[in-house]
């Protein structure tokens, strides 16, 4: 049986979910008997395309037989792409519902799919906790992905769909890193009109610009004795990585976070399986999301000191 070799093209190494997805392809890999190599982009869309490039353009011989990759920019390069599945390499976008692949797949011979978290259900999830938590409503902050990317933008609108209308939204940019948020969530700290805000609740895009945000308010409010109130706002993330995501959740710092499947191992699963077998896969296989901990587990906040952690 031919051993089949995989390139996967991930976004950084800063961030527990990306790792984690490293993790999911080792192991699929080890399971399938498969060569794997795997990149990371630094966040940089045109490094991910010369990467990946590298591989596309090479002579036959030394072609991979799948790219599996998460797209850091909104066209999910899309040129790239057609260049691959052209040199007879097959194409799996990891976590956005990218449209060129419905024509890619009517012209091509390799598996060509996608396969994502349900990133509105994400947001909707995120909503409930945030009524949960503040049946009195209140003011959020919330500290949103990169604009383009399909991610932050259905999180966007599943959050609008379930949010309470006594909860009031101010939005913030980050990148999806630690370091991101805490440099916006400081620099809005700087501002004299923040330090009047009352702001109820932080709801990230990831666990990890939760993080962020949270050491930026510790870190404001330990040095300037009129931010105190900053000392007990709750923070909730997404994609719940079982050593970082619920790990905080479990040990009170993080008030709830909402677990996203690691994707690169169904992706590898699907892509090997169709590569063996030349059965078809689905253009989009939609892998589901949940509050962690479950949505009646979380109290109010003014209740939340003392109650037991409850998991899924």
């Amino acid at each position: 049986m031919k051993k089949y070799r995989v390139i996967l093209s991930l976004i950084t190494v800063d961030n527990d979910f990306q790792l984690e997805q490293a993790a999911a392809a080792e192991e699929a890999a080890r399971r399938l008997e498969v060569d794997l190599e795997i990149l990371f982009a630094d966040g940089d869309c045109i490094e991910q395309s010369q990467q990946i490039l590298k591989f596309v353009q090479a002579k036959r011989s030394d072609r991979p037989d799948g790219i599996i990759f998460e797209p850091i920019g909104g066209p999910a390069l899309a040129v790239v792409a057609r260049a691959a599945v052209e040199a007879g390499i097959g194409w799996v976008v990891l976590n956005n519902q990218v449209e060129y692949v419905k024509e890619l797949r009517q012209k091509s011979k390799v598996p060509v799919f996608i396969v994502t978290n349900d990133h509105r259900e994400m947001g909707r999830i995120q909503g409930q906790q945030l009524a949960a938590l503040l049946p009195k409503g209140g003011s959020i902050l919330s500290i949103e992905g990169l604009a383009e990317s399909d991610a932050c933008k259905l999180r966007i609108a599943g959050l609008a769909e379930t949010r309470a209308a006594n909860i009031q939204v101010k939005t913030m940019r980050g990148s999806w890193t630690q370091s991101s948020a805490f440099n916006t969530v400081q620099s809005w700290l700087r501002l004299s009109t923040s330090r009047h805000e009352l702001i109820a609740a932080v709801a990230a895009q990831n666990d990890a610009m939760a993080m962020g945000a949270k050491k930026a308010f510790e870190e404001f409010a330990r040095d300037s004795a009129s931010a105190q109130h900053f000392q007990d706002v709750p923070f909730l993330g997404m994609d719940g990585v079982p050593t970082s995501g619920q790990a905080w959740v479990k040990t009170r710092v993080l008030a709830a976070t909402i677990v996203a499947p690691a994707l690169a191992g169904t992706a590898m699963d699907l892509l090997v399986h169709t590569l063996r077998t030349g059965e078809v896969t689905p253009e989009i296989t939609l892998l589901d999301p949940y509050s962690f901990p479950a949505l009646p587990s979380i109290k109010p906040h003014a209740e939340m000191r003392r109650p037991a952690f409850a998991g899924r």
